[in-house]
């Protein structure tokens, strides 16, 4: 089949180069449409369903409305995971779905249940489905300024005026980008029209808050008269009823009493005023502000989203379309982080070409040899942007740092082809036959051997296919790319490759490069001292193996290391009662001492909870996002960074503090529902256990080497007054629960009573009690309600009215409450940790009956990856074990290719140690692409070594010749496999922490590798070599 290819390509040379030619623009053409991001999307196919319960307690959301939600949802196809999160006035439930399922299948199967389940909801309590978004979502985030503001700190009337501004005007503007999902609102003053109703004044006149509330509702609205045909024409018929202003509502009518009307002006102020805050937008530590996180679709390509909504908000501030002068100002831009990534994996691969165009000379010594592998070294990554960009594979650092180790082997086919040529046609040329001919015969003697190894070495990397969650989705995109780059590469090394060598290449002796000829040296002098001592050899070798394995044992574990973004969270948990004005103050105070580190450029901090129902931020919990200088700007190191704020915050008065990154941050939580990197989850029933078992085992973390950011969920701490109706009571009176119920939701709390309506903007018209007559637990014990024969009752009363402690949170899963304890390691081995945590935890707590312990976080990943990769890689060896089977038609000298791979680990391993690595998922990874390597130098060895025996040289001389022959391509196979991934292992940018393990791994593991397939392999031929039987 090879024969076939070749001579097709040479026949057709000229076509060869011209489709060869088009396909370069074709490539040149898909590198500019290339969807980019910082690394791939691992969120899992989930849909949220957020709920607004307002004024209900996490207890009665729990029961009212969670709960029916969950038992509506159970049983739905795909469904693998479902979790929720209840608050005051909240609910999240988080259907988490197969990765084959498809996001609009599962939110059209949600929505239809939603349907069903909507009959069981409480009145004026409706379910929503959150927009498809996922932890990479959040891409640009803004504030609102004017360049007057500077360091001021703005007052209440600027903070309203811009959030109608962000509301009404920016919102609708940025939401019509493509690709944008939501705007989610934060910080500032919500305008609201308030009805503040004087109890004294309704008792005065006899009216009821029912009255006044039943007033404005029918008061406020337009109506239609049909048409009123009047000679040819017709007028339409409208009545004008609608409330434009403050007077209007003061004007609405009571009653009368005596001929004289009671207006609402008579009982009540009416105000423009500010609705209840969930949140706010703290910048810099000197002021509030107003902001807007704007969140992606599913699947979008963030850099093209980010760079529309960039160039919106440009042509907004260009042309002032704001009131007041007001400029959109970006305080986190996701492209910020996606060209750091980009331009360091680009900078590693480009790199890595020039290297390995520069070992190539070396090694080759021919100017026209060097070209024509390098004409592939152009093509392979153009045409592997172009089958990216048609299957929708997005370049991101894992992509692409697939190709940049691609970029060493992808070269390997193409030599050994050019190198073969280059000899032939140098020793055949001279004797008058054909060019063509001699080309032929050149490529198709090396072509199975490069067919079977860089086969071998497309199959390493498919184990990484079979990884399942957050792992799998972080290293697919690696394999598919080396996939295609590898099969991209073989097919040009017998197509591309011969038709440039009939154009170009002269041919010429097999003479060493002065490189080569000085490496080959002292090489001959081990190999002869290799043959003439093979037992010692094979003993060294053994020991080599047996101290790797020891080190092995001692190695660390963790899962992926943490990519830095640039940007740091410091998640600030308070107590979980704080007022939210008391909530802002610390932040102000958290921000001021964050800002003094040096290297912090802005800190700009979301506390609460924002406009987006499936926001379940609450007043305890802050979001700062500290962005930190570039790297040459700044002097301290992003972990030195995150040390300092740990030093600055932690005499803030109770205050548990979890440092993550932005990206970082959203991804565990969406993913696992837990931002650490350890997270045990205790699951039963009553809340007061659960509390108590937590706090045992927080108190074994926090004694352990290594445990920060230690953080327990809050499941109590919050105040609650109580006001439980007494039956008895309101029996006598007359008086309903739901009378009782009405007073407490109004007067207390504030109850929309209609819309005002202001051009196309709307705004609540609230009725309330003035704040003196709520604001302490004796005003509302002396509510006044009326009962139906005008009798007078203090709400004392008719209530029991107490302070008692609650939960502020109630979290759920898989239909249980659950709750977690959360723990970063810092300074040593997630693995190590966890097994100590695991004994000690074991042996010190004992879990009563029904109650239950997991645990999750980013240890649960490793530990998935690591079960996975213990079934796939045996797999994988044995499917490399058939090929070199087929390769070779000999058990035995398949079975001699294969030791190569523990041999070509001892490298790696001592790599690891040295470094002070641990063994990772990137580490694991680097050990598959070394295995490639190593084998594909073992069969270029073994296949020519079994040719001069085939044809009948006896094995010493066979063994001297075939390695003699072999040692240039060996050499190169290695040395530019190594020289490709340098870059990688020195650079410095975003991302550079996860493929560092991998560099590490591949260039110390083919240092002892090479030295063992040129040394250690011809010993052992002699061992494994068939004996021919005689006929």
């Amino acid at each position: 089949m090879i024969e076939r290819i070749v001579r097709f390509a040479l026949q057709q040379r000229l076509l060869v180069l011209v489709i060869c030619a088009a396909l370069f623009f074709v490539g040149l053409f898909a590198t500019k449409r290339l969807s980019v991001d910082a690394f791939p999307d691992v969120t899992n196919i989930q849909v949220q369903i957020a709920t607004e319960a307002p004024g209900k307690s996490p207890e009665e959301v729990e029961r009212f409305v969670t709960i029916p939600i969950e038992l509506g949802m159970t049983g739905l196809p795909g469904l693998v995971e479902m979790r929720s999160l209840n608050r005051n006035g909240i609910s999240v439930v988080t259907l988490v779905f197969t990765d084959k399922t498809n996001i609009y299948f599962a939110r059209q199967l949600v929505m239809e249940r939603l349907i069903e389940v909507a009959s069981r909801m409480p009145d004026d309590i409706t379910p929503v489905m959150a927009p498809p978004t996922t932890g990479l979502g959040e891409v640009y985030q803004y504030t609102l300024e004017h360049p007057s503001d500077r360091d001021r700190l703005l007052t209440e009337d600027e903070l309203q005026e811009r959030r109608t501004i962000q509301d009404w005007v920016v919102r609708p503007m940025l939401r019509s980008i493509p690709g944008v999902a939501e705007i989610n609102t934060m910080g500032g003053f919500a305008k609201e029209y308030q009805v503040l109703v004087n109890p004294e004044r309704l008792r005065h006149y006899g009216i009821t808050l029912q009255d006044v509330y039943l007033a404005l509702a029918r008061n406020n609205a337009n109506s239609g008269g049909g048409q009123l045909p009047t000679y040819s024409e017709r007028y339409l018929i409208r009545g004008v009823g609608l409330v434009a202003k403050p007077e209007d509502i003061g004007k609405i009518i009571l009653k009368e009493v005596k001929g004289t009307p009671v207006y609402v002006r008579n009982v009540a102020e009416v105000m423009i005023g500010n609705e209840i805050r969930q949140g706010a937008i703290i910048k810099n530590g000197v002021t509030e502000g107003v902001a807007g996180i704007i969140q992606m679709n599913r699947g979008a390509n963030a850099r093209e989203v980010v760079n529309r909504i960039k160039a919106k908000v440009a042509d907004i501030n260009e042309r002032k379309l704001l009131p007041e002068g007001l400029q959109i100002v970006p305080f986190y831009d996701r492209t910020d982080l996606v060209n750091a990534a980009m331009f360091n994996v680009a900078k590693v691969l480009v790199e890595g070409i020039i290297l390995v165009i520069v070992l190539l000379f070396l090694f080759l010594g021919d100017v026209r040899s060097s070209i024509i592998v390098v004409a592939t070294l152009i093509l392979t990554p153009l045409l592997t942007f172009f089958i990216m960009n048609r299957y929708g594979i997005s370049a991101n650092l894992m992509s692409l740092g697939g190709l940049a180790i691609a970029i060493g082997i992808m070269v390997d086919g193409s030599v050994v082809v050019v190198e073969n040529t280059f000899a032939k046609l140098g020793a055949r040329l001279k004797m008058g036959e054909s060019r063509n001919r001699i080309i032929l015969e050149a490529a198709t003697e090396v072509g199975k051997p490069v067919l079977f190894g860089v086969g071998i070495i497309i199959l390493v990397f498919m184990p990484l296919l079979a990884l399942e969650g957050m792992e799998g989705k972080m290293f697919a995109p690696m394999a598919i790319t080396i996939a295609i780059a590898l099969t991209i590469s073989l097919i040009l090394s017998f197509v591309l490759s011969p038709v440039l060598c009939s154009y170009i290449l002269k041919g010429g002796s097999e003479d060493d490069t002065k490189l080569v000829a000085r490496l080959r040296k002292p090489y001959d002098f081990m190999l002869d001292w290799s043959l003439k001592n093979p037992r010692l050899v094979v003993k060294r070798a053994l020991l080599g193996l047996g101290a790797s394995f020891v080190l092995f044992i001692f190695l660390g574990k963790s899962f992926i290391p943490v990519m830095q973004e640039g940007s740091i969270t410091p998640v600030i948990v308070r107590s979980a009662n704080i007022a939210l004005d008391e909530s802002i103050k610390l932040e102000f105070e958290a921000l001021k001492r964050i800002m003094t580190i040096p290297g912090v450029e802005m800190a700009v901090s979301r506390l609460g909870r924002g406009e987006s129902p499936a926001d379940p931020g609450q007043p305890f919990e802050s979001d700062p996002i500290v962005t930190l200088k570039p790297l040459g700007d700044r002097d301290l190191s992003q972990e030195e960074i995150a040390n300092q704020i740990r030093e600055k915050l932690k005499t803030l008065p109770g205050v548990e503090l979890v440092i993550s990154q932005p990206i970082a941050a959203r991804v565990d939580e969406m993913v696992s529902g837990v931002r650490s990197q350890v997270a045990i989850k205790i699951f039963g029933d009553d809340i007061q256990t659960l509390i108590k078992i937590g706090t045992q085992i927080s108190q074994i973390l926090s004694r352990m080497k290594g445990s920060t950011d230690l953080r327990i969920e809050q499941a109590s701490g919050q105040n609650y007054l109580n006001i439980n109706i007494d039956r008895t009571a309101i029996a006598r009176y007359g008086i309903n629960v739901a009378d009782v119920n009405d007073v407490i939701e109004t007067a207390i709390g504030g109850k929309q009573a209609s819309t005002v309506y202001e051009g196309e903007r709307r705004f609540p018209m609230v009725l309330r009690y003035p704040a003196p007559y709520r604001d302490k637990i004796d005003a509302i014990e002396n509510i006044v309600l009326l009962s139906p024969n005008g009798a007078q009752v203090l709400m004392k009363d008719l209530a029991k009215i107490e302070l008692l402690d609650g939960p502020p949170q109630i979290s759920r899963e898989s239909g249980k409450r659950r709750l977690v304890i959360g723990v970063n390691v810092q300074g040593r081995d997630l693995g190590g940790f966890v097994d100590e945590a695991q004994n000690k935890i074991a042996q010190e707590v004992k879990l009563p009956e029904g109650y239950t312990l997991v645990w999750g976080g980013q240890f649960e990943n490793m530990e998935r990856a690591m079960a996975r990769l213990m079934i796939i890689i045996p797999l994988t060896i044995a499917a490399i074990f058939f090929l070199l089977f087929m390769l070779f038609q000999s058990i035995r000298l398949a079975g001699l290719i294969i030791l190569v791979l523990p041999f070509a680990s001892i490298g790696g391993i001592f790599g690891l140690f040295i470094t002070g690595e641990y063994l990772s998922v990137p580490a694991a990874v680097g050990f598959i692409n070394l295995w490639g390597i190593a084998v594909l130098n073992g069969v270029v060895l073994i296949s020519f070594i079994k040719q001069l025996r085939d044809d009948g040289m006896p094995l010493h001389e066979a063994l001297i010749d075939g390695c003699a022959h072999r040692f240039r391509p060996v050499m190169m196979t290695a040395s530019v496999a190594m020289l490709a991934l340098i870059p990688m292992l020195f650079s410095g940018g975003p991302g550079s922490e996860v493929t560092r393990p991998l560099a590490i791994v591949v260039i110390s593991g083919l240092i002892t590798s090479t030295g063992l397939t040129l040394l250690v392999l011809p010993v052992l031929y002699g061992w494994f070599e068939e004996k021919k039987v005689e006929a």
